[in-house]
């Protein structure tokens, strides 16, 4: 009588049983399985830039009406609460634009002190506008083309390619007198090139009195694979992506094919989309690359690495856990937030922890000392954010910032002293952002027009300290 071999493996996903080498049926099953959690645990990070640009395409549209080329303004705590760590001192301007749809799109920009970008669906600045661009701040009129388009042979503009059909501009006004800052905001056109004769107008939207207002972090559990599906649906495959787009398909999504996954997917999925945030928060809140550190005698880090590449490739590979821990807590890259030029762009400093290692408290009071003759050509800024959403933290009197443009309480040196806790201190509710308890929150310290000092590390702002 013929018997049967079976040998059985210890695995940190519990014994496998083999037959004479080749997995039983009950093996397989798992070791299927835990391969599409892994793979799906990998996508759901790969996807973070893409999805984030989704969450915030279809919050736009539902809460503005824009349409394709249409432009979107955003200021004030209500309307910008929503969006994934804004800033609150200026006013956000963007324009969703699919270049399949349109073909190639003519922008005519404007001269003045303005900053913003020109992204593709993954990200990544195809040009930076206003100071920080090509125009300096003088003005232009672009051309952008999509995968594949034929580039016409015109004259006066400046052309350049997207590797994405989805585009998103957006921009923000730096002016401060009111009468220029008006006219900027409404100076952009946007139309394709085939209606360049005569261009129709474009639409600027503000989100309606009706508007859900539904935060653009990224969704999650089954939701988050949705807009995955939708982002990158139509959307050419990049070589880097190819595997990426491969693990995809045992999971139920695939391009060009509706997403109904069967029900062990399904559960692979949101138990994917759980652990993939987990380590989500893990490279965004407790990074392991100790080059994020500003200064070795602080606990402020740079929100990117000095190697960090607005293409997110370096020479032989892609930074793939940099950008994971950047677009998990932002969206909306350019040049400009990388400075090199003193006095231009912005310069973005961000706290997760108190000068004890802890982690923030909205139920406890902390102060931050900012010392004087801070290294700015523009302007400072403070602003706290939720760490479940990554948005502005949400409080009743509606602060969430403190900047030098405020009239903020300043002590007889020139440095400012600024407080964090659910009560002001006395005397200082000018200085103070309301917190939650049970909340925890993270901030953003923001220098507009970095100056020296910064780049050398001279000065940087004190340890936020517990004071209760």
């Amino acid at each position: 009588m013929k018997t049967t071999t079976v040998q059985t493996m210890d695995t940190r996903i519990g014994k496998l049983d083999f037959e004479l080498g080749v997995p039983t049926s009950e093996t397989a099953a798992r070791l299927y399985d835990e391969m599409d959690f892994q793979r799906a645990v990998q996508c759901y990070l790969w996807g973070l830039p893409t999805v984030g640009l989704e969450e915030l395409k279809q919050s736009i549209q539902r809460d503005t009406g824009v349409q394709n080329g249409d432009m979107a303004i955003f200021e004030g705590y209500r309307t910008l609460s929503v969006f994934i760590t804004p800033n609150l001192v200026t006013t956000y301007i963007m324009a969703q634009i699919d270049l399949a749809k349109s073909g190639p799109i003519v922008i005519d920009y404007p001269a003045g002190m303005t900053a913003g970008a020109l992204i593709d669906w993954w990200d990544r600045p195809i040009t930076d506008v206003g100071i920080p661009g090509p125009d300096k701040g003088q003005g232009a009129r672009f051309l952008f083309l999509g995968p594949g388009q034929a580039a016409p042979q015109v004259d006066g503009y400046r052309v350049f390619r997207s590797r994405t059909f989805n585009t998103l501009l957006f921009y923000r006004v730096l002016d401060t007198d009111p009468v220029k800052a008006d006219a900027l905001r409404k100076a952009v056109r946007i139309y394709p090139f085939g209606q360049r004769d005569n261009p129709p107008p474009t639409r600027l939207l503000a989100p309606k009195a009706e508007a859900e207002y539904r935060v653009q972090s990224h969704s999650r559990g089954l939701a988050y694979w949705e807009r995955l599906l939708q982002a990158i649906g139509f959307e050419p495959v990049e070589d880097r992506d190819r595997f990426f787009v491969a693990m995809l398909k045992p999971l139920g999504i695939e391009k060009g094919q509706p997403f109904n996954p069967d029900e062990r997917q399904r559960k692979i999925l949101t138990d994917a989309a759980l652990v993939g945030e987990a380590m989500a928060k893990a490279s965004t809140f407790q990074k392991r690359m100790g080059e994020y550190r500003y200064r070795s005698d602080t606990h402020w880090e740079t929100l990117f690495s000095p190697s960090y590449s607005i293409d997110q490739d370096i020479e032989g590979s892609t930074q793939f856990e940099e950008r994971t821990a950047l677009f998990y807590e932002g969206i909306g890259m350019s040049s400009g937030s990388i400075p090199k030029t003193p006095g231009i762009g912005q310069a973005y400093l961000a706290a997760y922890r108190d000068a004890q290692g802890h982690a923030f408290d909205g139920g406890k009071s902390y102060r931050l000392h900012v010392p004087p003759n801070a290294p700015v050509n523009q302007f400072w800024s403070v602003t706290l954010y939720d760490v479940e959403t990554r948005c502005l933290i949400q409080n009743k009197e509606q602060i969430a910032d403190r900047s030098s443009r405020m009239d903020l309480v300043v002590n007889a040196d020139g440095s400012v002293d600024l407080f964090f806790g659910p009560i002001a201190p006395k005397g200082m509710q000018k200085n103070w952002i309301p917190t939650i308890p049970g909340q925890a929150w993270f901030t953003y310290f923001r220098l507009y027009g970095p100056l020296e000092p910064f780049f050398e590390k001279t000065w940087c702002p004190g340890e936020i300290e517990q004071i209760d």
